[in-house]
């Protein structure tokens, strides 16, 4: 029978928080020369390269539009790689739920806590880029420091999804199927290469629903220091997605381990 109680996390979400942190430092060398390497490549190769040609975009400079928007979208694919291959690897393969269960923990617990480490996860890419373009001259003022505690909520928006896909799949190869048809697509259209007006008027409407256009709306005029627009709306939309991922996710991955 399926579970549709409310999820109730407590203080434990922390404890799962904690552990994971503590297996991460294992590999915090490699993680941190991805989290700062990626950006570099991106920021040279489009940024310097491809804006060269293209000059100002959105009021600004491109490599400050490109910079801004891989911050959002970074946030965006680190918390669903978490969400999906790490969580899938600790619920089935490692079975490492089962044996959090068996504690004083509940699941409510367990997936709030990973949603946590999404978001953290998701801050350390977002420092990671917001210093190599510090470092290219991008940032316009101390208001781009406003877009860590706004990597952390798009870390939390996109993680419920990742975890809720987590908790259907079978296998990894499925992963594939909501990279290709989720995650790609939004990369690709909600603004961060090119500004969504550019779009024609039905796929602006269409866009405007995703979740990454809202951070991109947030993370970029705080990175450029601009004005925000309806900065409580684009707010909204990605508690939303939280909260609503969340549940979610809580219920089918309850149907799942417990019988």
């Amino acid at each position: 029978m399926n579970d549709w109680r409310l999820p109730s996390a407590g203080l434990g979400a922390l404890v799962v928080l904690r552990r994971n942190v503590l297996v991460w430092r294992k590999l915090i060398g490699p993680a941190l020369v991805f989290n700062f390497g990626e950006p570099i490549l991106y920021l040279l190769g489009l940024g310097l390269g491809l804006g060269s040609f293209i000059g100002n975009m959105g009021e600004m400079p491109y490599l400050t539009f490109l910079a801004s928007g891989l911050i959002a979208s970074s946030a965006m694919t680190t918390a669903s790689f978490e969400g999906t291959y790490s969580v899938f690897t600790r619920m089935i393969p490692q079975r490492t739920y089962e044996a959090i269960l068996a504690t004083p923990l509940e699941v409510d617990d367990i997936l709030a806590g990973e949603m946590l480490w999404c978001g953290v996860k998701s801050l350390i890419s977002a420092v990671a880029i917001l210093v190599v373009a510090s470092l290219l001259g991008v940032v316009a003022s101390w208001n781009a420091l406003w877009t860590l505690p706004i990597a952390f909520l798009i870390g939390l928006c996109f993680a419920g999804p990742a975890i809720v896909m987590s908790s259907i799949v079978s296998n990894y190869d499925f992963f594939s199927f909501y990279s290709v048809l989720v995650i790609t697509p939004m990369f690709i259209l909600s603004g961060v290469f090119y500004p969504i007006e550019t779009m024609p008027t039905l796929l602006q409407t269409i866009v405007q629903v995703l979740p990454l256009s809202h951070a991109v709306a947030l993370v970029r005029p705080l990175v450029a220091n601009q004005v925000l627009i309806q900065p409580l709306l684009h707010v909204a939309v990605l508690l939303v997605y939280t909260v609503i991922g969340y549940y979610l996710a809580v219920v089918l991955v309850r149907r799942r381990l417990i019988v």
